[in-house]
């Protein structure tokens, strides 16, 4: 082994030691227990099934009870934990970060006497097979990779409830971990702006507008039924007078008659999807009427404008169709490197759906009947930080392949599942800050024969707060 070999070990080493300290550090109640739990949970033999099986491993010492009062009654500061992600080294692509936000559900349609539990739509293979199943969705922002892997860095996962709005949440969320990124010095000014990436489910103009005044850009999909307005034309003198118009010619992105000549066009060759062929138009934007998100505005509504991109490539894996793809960029003034550069990130926002599979596959986040929602918070952050242990872990791992699996090839990463075969090999030479436990018995329980007196109540599915549909409705919920 050469000696900058050893050298990157041994700092991935005291790299990973000091998370697992610090992460200690974020416990007060029940600590011993919970770190512990994370332990079992990454040197576990194959995928999680139910978290009560985690206590028969040799990492948890204690007992199966311990397990579920970490859960129901440990203390995790949420906070200290989010600053001690942020801070760890994170992916760049070209030393400019790239984050990206989705949901994730975590389904419990046989739960009724869960609270704060949402309709959650869930896709199948393909449009009949879609489904709404009652859940807990959670949102996740992560720092993306520019290599095309399952490994994200995940920075911090916000529940939805009944009464939140969406659009307030991420916007929220958002903002907080772009200031938690400042403060870390992972953004210094000078630096390009980070670029967030979203599907078509997040409305990615609203969110520009309300994240306006942090060094972020924002890139989202639009949908192909969406028309946007080309920019005002200059403003000439008018001998009779009357206001400025506001807005130029439509632009359909259904009808192709209505799309003006585009200010970049570039064409590169990609080894997944052949020709790729982008199109870009300068300062779009939106009409905006004062309903859905913009009916709590006050004042005149402002005009967004961003850079339209229309992806086009010449299949997708498979030989199958591929569909244009339309993309808003908060940015304006874009040149051909800054387009490419765009679609190029938002083709790796995919990748934090793959981090989704590791979740739920194997390290068994969705897998704990929990009744209480601080219950599965915990377990959730629990989940996150296994998988941050694991991405630290993964220069130092072997490949502990079985016979039947593909070779991995040289100088491709590890994939979290097989980083975590080798976890507990790695386990003994990591700081383990986690007491001795003390010998005891467990208590009485319930006496044989008794009924429970206090049955757990029964919550119903679904919002609970609905938005005002007209000015007149917001007007008489103010009153």
């Amino acid at each position: 082994m050469s000696v900058l070999t050893q050298a990157v070990e041994r700092d991935a080493f005291a790299e990973l030691s000091r998370f697992r300290t610090a992460f200690y550090g974020c416990l007060s109640a029940r600590a011993d227990a919970f770190f512990e739990l994370t332990d079992a949970l990454l040197c576990a033999d194959g995928p999680v099934r139910t978290p009560v099986e985690l206590s028969l491993t040799a990492e948890h010492r204690r007992g199966y009870g311990s397990l579920y009062g970490a859960l129901n009654h440990g203390c995790l500061d949420v906070n200290r934990l989010r600053d001690l992600l942020v801070s760890l080294p994170l992916p760049r692509f070209g030393g400019r970060i790239v984050l990206g936000v989705d949901v994730s559900p975590w389904l419990r349609s046989d739960a009724a006497c869960s609270p704060e539990r949402l309709f959650c739509h869930v896709h199948g293979r393909s449009k009949a097979a879609a489904q709404i199943i009652p859940g807990w969705p959670y949102s996740f922002v992560a720092a993306l990779t520019p290599d095309r892997t399952s490994w994200t860095a995940v920075l911090d996962a916000v529940p939805l409830g009944p009464a939140d709005d969406a659009a307030a949440v991420t916007a929220g969320q958002l903002r907080r971990v772009t200031e938690r990124l400042i403060a870390a010095g992972q953004w210094r000014p000078g630096d390009q702006d980070m670029l967030i990436v979203m599907d078509a489910g997040y409305d990615v103009m609203h969110l520009a507008w309300l994240l306006r005044d942090l060094p972020v850009e924002l890139v989202g999909r639009l949908r192909s039924d969406r028309a946007l307005r080309l920019p005002a034309p200059p403003r000439v003198y008018q001998p009779k007078g009357g206001r400025p118009p506001k807005h130029s010619k439509e632009f359909s992105l259904a009808r192709p008659q209505t799309c003006a000549e585009p200010s970049v066009v570039t064409v590169n060759d990609t080894p997944r999807y052949g020709k790729a062929e982008a199109r870009a138009w300068d300062r779009l934007h939106p009409e905006l009427q004062q309903r859905s998100a913009w009916i709590d505005h006050d004042g005149e509504l402002p005009i967004i404008e961003g850079t339209l991109i229309r992806l086009k490539v010449e299949h997708l894996p498979g030989d199958r169709d591929a569909p244009p793809v339309w993309l808003w960029s908060s940015a304006t003034g874009a040149d051909p490197a800054d387009v490419d550069f765009v679609w190029s990130c938002y083709l790796r926002r995919f990748d934090l759906e793959h981090t989704f599979r590791p979740f739920k596959q194997s390290l068994g986040w969705t897998r704990p009947r929990l009744r209480e929602p601080e219950a599965a918070d915990r377990w959730t952050w629990l989940v996150i930080v296994a998988h941050t242990q694991l991405r630290l872990a993964a220069p130092l791992a072997t490949d502990r392949r079985k016979p039947w699996e593909k070779t991995t090839r040289i100088g491709v990463a590890l994939t979290p599942t097989r980083v975590r075969r080798g976890f507990r090999h790695l386990r003994p030479h990591l700081a383990c800050p986690a007491r001795v436990p003390k010998p005891g018995r467990p208590g009485p329980g319930r006496p044989p024969g008794s009924k429970n007196r206090h049955p757990a109540t029964r919550h119903d599915v679904g919002k609970t707060v609905k938005r005002p549909s007209t000015l007149y409705e917001r007007d008489q919920a103010r009153l």
